[in-house]
């Protein structure tokens, strides 16, 4: 029989983790494309022969998603595997049926065919959706390991927007690594706290490699996940992260009811600034689905370095640019930071943004009156210091999780807003993990 021809819907993460542990060695299947989505500018490129390996000498092109149909007839394409996240259900079935409709079978890959194991213990950290607070988790996880005896480091969801072969293997120790590998504002805002923190990170594009290269230093491997999509790597404890400012989307949103329904812990996190009854709503569908996970309770208390001199200010503010873009949040940190310290008002930044900022507007229109730190390359960098310096504001108020003011120039008075994660009541992370993993420092 000739091989299955296959097509990958991605968005240059999961996809080609997929195709790299499940397609590349198999002569069963012939992968003839990716399409791509979700990240500007991310079609148009091939993916290289150096990863794809022997069985694709000329390496897969890679296309916008929008030629799906069509590439569907040309290729014909026989499977096509839907591999990236943070999306409702409706809309997974909305992409089966046209995927069915051109002739083709729809197929989703689950854990036993994609996830590797490691010869050290994995945690992995996961969430419902973006934005829930999986990147606080970890860090803290992270240091209660470490204080614990534990040498550990995170293992990145990838984000390989630049080339891929140079991308394959990374390994983040310090700030030069950032620029040497020229990394976005995404991948800046993932990788720097670990950084602060003295933690090292890997990430890339070939993660059997990277786990094998990283087990060489550490005792336990940290999953620091993207999306909400589920782990690379088999865990030995799945913490999941729950969000009560988006009730019900913990069951309505692939894969993140996947994460819900396997996790061994569940974080509810932001209880300080969620309505109780939300709370509960999320509670009471993480109980429906998964009985045996343990439900613990945290908060996100934001931090800035001077609180009086939002106070009577015209404020912009800035946010984390994927939880309003694919996580459809409205706000986030910067925004309930001016509300509480005071800002006379939030300058609504559309008037003053340029280029792809402006697009990004017109794509996600549930955006608030917040900015979102859109950075996948060298262009969008510049067109969002621009729109940051065209408004006509008091303060900036910057609530990403790295200083952007290292990578742009802004020409008005800036404040940052920082959260860690604060464990409410018990049982503790700490009790948790000294349960599963035992102290090495008694």
């Amino acid at each position: 029989m000739p091989p299955i021809r296959i097509l990958i819907m991605g968005a240059a993460g999961r996809d080609f983790h997929n195709f790299n542990v499940f397609f590349r060695a198999n002569p069963e299947y012939n992968v003839v494309a990716f399409t791509a989505t979700q990240i500007p500018d991310i079609e148009g490129r091939t993916y290289p022969a150096e990863l794809a390996g022997p069985l694709y000498p000329q390496g897969i092109p890679i296309y916008a998603e929008e030629a799906l149909e069509n590439l569907i007839q040309e290729k014909k394409v026989e499977q096509v595997i839907f591999a990236y996240s943070d999306v409702p259900h409706a809309y997974v079935m909305h992409k089966a049926s046209q995927v069915q409709a051109a002739g083709a079978d729809f197929r989703l890959l689950g854990t036993h065919a994609t996830q590797l194991e490691s010869l050290k213990p994995v945690i992995s950290i996961c969430a419902v959706r973006t934005g829930a607070g999986k990147s606080q988790t970890t860090r803290r996880v992270s240091l209660i390991l470490r204080d614990m005896g534990f040498k550990v480091a995170a293992i990145r969801h990838p984000m390989p927007y630049g080339d891929l072969t140079k991308q394959a293997v990374q390994r983040f120790a310090d700030y030069s690594d950032l620029d040497k590998y020229e990394c976005t504002i995404e991948e800046r805002e993932e990788y720097e706290p670990h950084i602060d923190n003295n933690v090292i990170v890997y990430a890339g594009v070939d993660y059997e490699r990277i786990l094998r290269q990283a087990e060489q230093e550490v005792d336990i491997v940290l999953w620091d996940g993207g999306n909400n999509d589920f782990s690379f790597y088999k865990p030995d404890l799945e913490i999941v992260v729950a969000d009560p400012h988006r009730p019900g989307h913990e069951i309505s949103y692939y894969p993140g009811e996947t994460n819900a329904r396997t996790a061994d812990v569940i974080v509810i996190n932001k209880v300080d600034t969620a309505r109780y009854e939300d709370v509960i709503t999320v509670r009471e569908n993480l109980r429906a689905i998964n009985p045996d996970a343990v439900v613990i309770e945290a908060a996100s208390p934001l931090f800035v370095d001077d609180p009086a001199r939002i106070k009577g200010k015209r404020v912009l503010v800035i946010e984390d640019g994927p939880t309003l873009t694919h996580g459809e949040m409205s706000y986030g940190a910067g925004w309930v930071a001016a509300r509480r310290f005071g800002a006379a008002e939030i300058v609504n930044p559309r008037p003053f943004a340029v280029g792809s900022i402006k697009s990004t507007y017109q794509k996600y229109p549930t955006t608030g009156e917040v900015l979102p730190a859109m950075g996948y390359g060298e262009t969008q960098i510049r067109e969002l210091e621009q729109t940051i310096n065209n408004a006509d504001a008091d303060l900036v108020l910057i609530a990403t999780p790295i200083d952007l003011t290292r990578i742009i120039k802004i020409n008005k008075p800036t404040q940052r807003v920082r959260y860690e994660l604060q464990i409410i009541g018990q049982p503790t992370l700490e009790e948790i993990l000294k349960e599963k993993f035992g102290d090495r420092k008694k």
